[in-house]
């Protein structure tokens, strides 16, 4: 069975791989720590607003600084958990077991893999190429993206659409040889767009029009 890159066999189980890195609770929480450090840089505003009340009313200097600190300190805190919280049901990818024919699948997400489920679990894989085409005289290239829709019995799966560089349709033919022991259904369709031309405020004849008034 020809495999497709993300589509990767091993010895016990066939892995679909949306994201690379590992996975448990304390590697999503530092992954998480490090981007978190953007929140208080994107809330700076109101932080130093509240440093410039604060002078204005007479306080220290160092007054001013400690609860600046304590409430970027906050903001930080509130961006990791929230950061955390949000990342823990993405997943890293789908592993169907055993290798050849499987008879179950799990979903590894970023705080840890859920239970096996049994392969009958999975309905339908659903496969969207999505492709902006540039407009003309567009120097930027045409965007390529993949959508995953997993059909399960009770709910349904939507992992963050990956970037593309090729033809999907390997991909799907690997999926669609690997689940057809278990009459699951994988569809796949192109959606084709043509990127928005950017507006132009500047209007030539402007110009010539107010300076077209005199008699």
């Amino acid at each position: 069975m020809a495999i497709d890159p993300l589509l990767q066999q091993g010895a016990d189980s066939t892995d679909l791989v949306l994201r690379t890195g590992p996975a448990g609770p304390v590697w999503n929480a530092l992954t998480s720590a490090r981007s978190a450090l953007l929140t208080p840089l994107a809330l700076g505003v109101p932080t130093l607003l509240v440093a410039f009340c604060m002078a204005l009313a007479g306080a220290r200097a160092s007054t001013v600084f400690v609860v600046v600190g304590a409430i970027a300190a906050l903001e930080y805190l509130l961006g990791w958990l929230t950061m955390a919280f949000s990342r823990a049901r993405d997943i890293l990818r789908v592993e169907f077991a055993p290798a050849g024919v499987p008879a179950s699948l799990r979903l590894v997400r970023a705080a840890g893999p859920d239970d096996w489920l049994p392969i009958d679990t999975l309905r339908e894989v659903k496969l969207t190429h999505k492709v902006v085409e540039p407009y003309e005289d567009d120097r930027k290239p045409a965007l390529s993206t993949l959508a995953l829709e997993l059909v399960l019995r009770g709910s349904n799966e939507r992992p963050t659409p990956l970037p593309l560089n090729g033809d999907p349709q390997p991909l799907a033919d690997a999926l669609e040889t690997l689940l057809a022991p278990a009459a699951v259904v994988v569809e796949l369709r192109t959606e084709r767009s043509t990127r928005e031309e950017p507006q132009s405020n500047w209007y030539s004849g402007g110009s010539a029009s107010a300076n077209s008034g005199g008699g």
